[in-house]
């Protein structure tokens, strides 16, 4: 006689790189428990295919990963495969999402949460808050600041609980301790386990003077950006190598003067440059989809929001891209 495996597993599949993402994993391990995979863009698909052939995974929740045209396809094959197992699925999300994607995903049973307006910790308390405590909604409001998006209707509700300033230094502590820890996972593991057991930032052992130390390189970075950055006629974009390009963007955008900035970094890895794309209040062009189709045509891959993006362009072709994303903001 065949013994039917029991399943048991439930998995959070989050983004490693910003707090909503980490806020998202810790909001559903305070939810279900279950254990946490963090990933970034590049390596996405790769540390979910495991889970195709694990016959203990019960759940399944995929936060604040949007999909792109390089991975949309092979993202919901997987999540079909799971769904003839009968795997619980939810993608919660708030990128920029084809609708014929969310159609296909709907039609396999897979639950959509998508809303581009509100960050994916906001829709992840908002849809499960009946299975969390009073300080979930401190850690959404959190992400909700972190991703710039604390303004809109949901995440300003909660954000209105709780003194400001005391959330804006939280918020910004959180931050610099991901992006200061991105080379090890285990911290960020770490900062997911402590969030969904409802530690506020300075409970954190030594975040504040981890956070401090990423303040001072910032700072740096400042002088860096105004000596090293180019310019072309719409856009100002710089080379990062010893940071982040997602911390330095914003001042590449900020110091050019113009309506988009572009902060780019090699990842030896993946053989590709890691590119950050932010664009002002004034720049009209949803970048996200802009950057999707742009890094698509030539063999990388991208997207996010319309103010702010990122992409994985092969080495190869980054002038192309830079050039590329130049032109179309003449039209």
């Amino acid at each position: 006689m065949v013994t039917k495996t029991k399943k048991s597993k439930i998995v959070c599949v989050s983004h490693k790189e910003d707090a909503d993402g980490i806020s998202s994993a810790a909001l559903i391990k305070q939810a279900f428990g279950g254990e946490t995979i963090l990933v970034d863009y590049p390596g996405m698909m790769d540390s979910m295919e495991p889970l195709r052939n694990d016959e203990l995974l019960k759940e399944l929740y995929i936060c604040d990963l949007g999909l792109n045209k390089q991975n949309e396809c092979d993202f919901v094959e997987l999540l079909a495969e799971l769904r003839k197992r009968s795997v619980k699925i939810a993608y919660i999300d708030h990128h920029d999402l084809d609708k014929k994607i969310i159609k296909q995903l709907e039609k396999i049973k897979v639950k959509v949460v998508h809303n581009t307006n509100e960050c994916a910790s906001v829709q992840v308390y908002h849809t499960y808050k009946k299975k969390l405590n009073d300080h979930a909604a401190f850690v959404a409001a959190c992400a909700a600041i972190t991703d710039y998006m604390e303004d809109r209707p949901l995440g300003s509700k909660l954000l209105q609980i709780f003194d400001r300033q005391f959330a804006l230094i939280s918020a910004t502590v959180i931050t610099y301790n991901i992006v200061g820890h991105q080379k090890e996972p285990d911290y960020l593991l770490y900062l997911v386990d402590e969030l969904s057991e409802s530690k506020y930032p300075h409970e954190i052992p030594n975040s504040f003077e981890f956070a401090q130390l990423q303040v001072e390189k910032l700072a740096l970075i400042i002088s860096k950006v105004k000596e090293n950055m180019k310019l072309k006629k719409n856009l100002g974009y710089m080379e990062i190598t010893d940071s982040g390009a997602s911390g330095a963007v914003n001042f590449v955008l900020g110091l050019s003067g113009k309506d988009v900035g572009i902060a780019f970094k090699e990842r030896i890895d993946y053989d590709v440059y890691a590119v950050s794309v932010r664009g002002s209040k004034q720049c009209k062009i949803h970048l996200g989809k802009l950057i999707n189709k742009i890094a698509a045509d030539l063999g990388g891959s991208g997207g996010g929001h319309d103010k702010a993006c990122g992409a994985s362009i092969p080495k190869n072709n980054l002038t192309k891209f830079i050039n590329k994303i130049n032109s179309s903001l003449e039209k």
